[in-house]
Order: structure tokens, then sequence, then C-alpha cells
């Protein structure tokens, strides 16, 4: 006869194996249902959905901007905005990090364009001109506007800011060098000085823009600008050389039908 004891192990083993098989199978079901999750595509343009959170918080800013506000924008449900960007903080700094960047792209594929040196830094002003026939979503800049509202408060932010007007300033600097080399400034300027002076300048027009300044107004301080840091003329056009140079090619070829008519006459 088997004693008890032994029956009991026994029993008890079998719980034990039991519940150990019991655990693995839901730790591998629940594992896989993760993984597919995980796996899963996102069903949405993501490019599209940042561009579209990108005007909200431009227009609206960060405070005044809701979750049910980005769930409206995005079409997208709260569950899958935490899944996809985080909180609202982390969707906030992941759209301002990518409009920041293309700030420096586009500002370094100006200021390195193949005109002269100073036909780029004036450009940068008459470019006021054309963003009033071409408006952006919002008033001002979106990262002018985020960095006044929040950089005091959140380092991230003021981070961001620095390195991008860093970046800007540099490539002022850089460009206002070139045009003393051309002779197209005087050399006394210092183009560090210079360079800052148009990045302040820069920015003050985007606060008077948010303001509402009139037009006519903010077209005679840019063209102030340009004439008294940059050396235009009052009557000098954009890229004033360029144009004398076409106009004087012009009345040359006009003039060389008329010589040519001349000609028999005078052998005559």
């Amino acid at each position: 006869m088997i004693p008890r004891f032994i029956w009991l192990l026994t029993f008890w083993s079998i719980i034990v194996v039991m519940d150990l098989s019991v655990n693995i199978f839901l730790l591998l079901f629940l594992d896989g249902r993760h993984s597919a999750n995980v796996a899963r595509p996102r069903q949405f343009d993501e490019e599209k959905i940042l561009a579209a959170v990108r005007d909200l918080f431009w227009c609206q800013g960060y405070a005044a901007t809701s979750l049910d506000d980005l769930m409206r924008v995005t079409g997208l449900g709260k569950g899958s905005i935490y899944g996809a960007f985080g909180d609202k903080r982390n969707l906030f700094l992941a759209v301002l990090r990518v409009y920041a960047d293309e700030r420096v792209v586009h500002a370094r594929e100006r200021l390195n364009s193949d005109k002269p040196a100073i036909e780029r830094l004036r450009d940068l002003l008459r470019r006021r001109e054309q963003r009033k026939r071409s408006p952006a979503p919002c008033p001002g800049c979106f990262l002018f506007n985020s960095t006044t509202e929040l950089a005091l408060h959140d380092p991230a932010v003021r981070e961001i800011s620095k390195r991008v007007y860093a970046a800007i300033e540099q490539l002022l600097i850089e460009t206002a060098e070139q045009a003393k080399k051309d002779g197209d400034l005087p050399r006394e300027v210092d183009a560090s000085e210079l360079g800052r002076l148009l990045l302040a300048l820069s920015q003050g027009l985007t606060f008077l823009e948010k303001t509402g300044i009139d037009a006519r107004d903010l077209l005679s301080i840019t063209g102030g600008a340009r004439r008294l840091l940059l050396g235009e003329k009052h009557d000098q056009p954009a890229n004033g050389s360029d144009a004398k140079k076409r106009s004087r090619a012009i009345r040359k070829q006009s003039a060389q039908p008329e010589r040519s008519r001349r000609r028999p006459g005078n052998s005559a």
C-alpha cells in the first residue's frame, strides 16, 4: 500500500505543474498580444497630423490648446495620441523641433544662394512684403510665439530657441563678412554686430506684425533698414547691379541696328 505522504506529494506536484503551465500560457498569450500591438503600423499620415497640430498650437498657443482640440484637428482618439506621441507637451515639442529645424534650413538656403552677399541680406528684409502676400497660418512666427509664451518656464523650449537663433545669427554674420570682402559694406563695419542687429530687427518686425502694423509702415521700416544698415540706394531695385547690366545690354543691342543703318549713308 502506497504511503499517504506519497499521495500528497504527487497531488501537490500535479497542482504545481498545472499552475506553472497556466502562468506560462498567460505570459505567452499576453506577450503575443503586446507584440502584435507594437508591431501594428500606424493607420494615419503622421506628416499631416503634425502639420495640423503645429497650426493649432501656432494659432492658439500651448496653454489654450486642450486634448479635445488635438483630438478634433487630428481625428485621433486620446489613446492613439498618447500611444503615438506621448502627452501634450511631448507632442508640442515634437512639432516645435520640426518647425525650428525648417527655419534653419530655409535661412541657410536663402543666405547661401548665388546672389551677391549684400543682396542676400537685403532680401531677408524684402521678404516681409512677400509674407504679407502669402500669410502664415497665424500672425507671427510659431517659434517666436512659443518662445514668448514658454521660454521662461520651459527649459526645453528655451534650448530650442537658443539653438535656432544662434544658427541663424551665425549665417547672418558669415554673409555680412562676405559682403565686406566683396566691397559692398564699409571695411569698418563689424560683421558680428551687424549679424546680431539684423537678427534682432527680424524678431522685432515679427512682433510688430503680430500687433497688426500697417503694411506701409512695415515697408517703411524694412526699406529704411536696407538703406541705413545695408547701403541700399533710395531708387535701387532688387538686384540693382544686375538690373543696370541688363539695361545697358538692352540699350547697346538697340543701338547696334541704328549704327548699321547709318553706315551706308555715311559711306555714300
